[in-house]
């Protein structure tokens, strides 16, 4: 296991609430979080219920035997632990690596907190300096996204599944296409609704203004990142 995610993981454990309903997202370092609340919740310290944000998620929870619960019982949550694949210095994130950024983010819409697990690797100036930005689209409308998307000087490649033939499938039955931009993102809000608005894509990875802390793991300890 490595020290800096079980540092990372570990800096959240004293922000989890004694009671109540949470958000739970998935990742190798949200794992590590995972299996620390399931201690903490068979050791009677804590009374928690979670809302995974993906099917890995949900696995998570079970394999670990934390109480489930869902957006409809609780259509607000205390708070959301989630990884991502860049953060900046404003704390607007890159997420959908694993493919849930949709669920991912209407997850973290409902919570009055949203806490971000990660290590030093995924910092950077601008979001699109590492990763490509990932979009959830209709299958429908694939031809019509990927022209628009592409007249605007972005380059999209549908993501190819691992040992299947053929187009990843999200969680909600869509398509996801990874969008290569020319440079890192100066103005990631204004992108972000620029694709949003795209007929035919349900959702994308930038998240903008939605993160309260940030949690780096590192060496020899965690540095946390606030907003404002």
């Amino acid at each position: 296991m490595s020290n800096v995610k079980l540092n990372a993981a570990k800096s959240v454990i004293p922000l989890i609430p004694k009671s109540g309903a949470i958000g739970l997202g998935s990742g190798s370092t949200v794992a590590i979080f995972a299996k620390e609340l399931s201690r903490q919740i068979a050791e009677g310290e804590v009374d928690v219920s979670v809302v995974p944000s993906s099917y890995q998620a949900y696995q998570l929870a079970v394999d670990y035997k934390i109480p489930l619960t869902n957006l409809d019982l609780n259509p607000s949550l205390l708070m959301t632990v989630d990884g991502a694949d860049e953060v900046d210095k404003e704390l607007n994130l890159t997420k959908g690596g694993g493919g849930a950024l949709f669920q991912e983010k209407i997850v973290a819409s409902a919570s009055e907190k949203l806490i971000i697990i990660v290590d030093e690797s995924k910092l950077v100036n601008h979001l699109a300096t590492r990763f490509e930005i990932p979009v959830e689209i209709l299958p429908f409308s694939l031809g019509v996204v990927r022209q628009k998307i592409t007249s605007m000087g972005i380059t999209p490649t549908v993501r190819e599944a691992q040992r299947k033939m053929g187009p990843v499938v999200t969680d909600n039955g869509n398509f996801i296409l990874d969008l290569k931009f020319p440079e890192p993102i100066r103005n990631p809000a204004k992108v972000a609704v620029d694709l949003k608005m795209l007929p035919g894509v349900v959702e994308t990875g930038l998240f903008i203004g939605m993160t309260d802390e940030v949690h780096i793991g590192m060496g020899d300890g965690t540095r946390i990142m606030k907003k404002g």
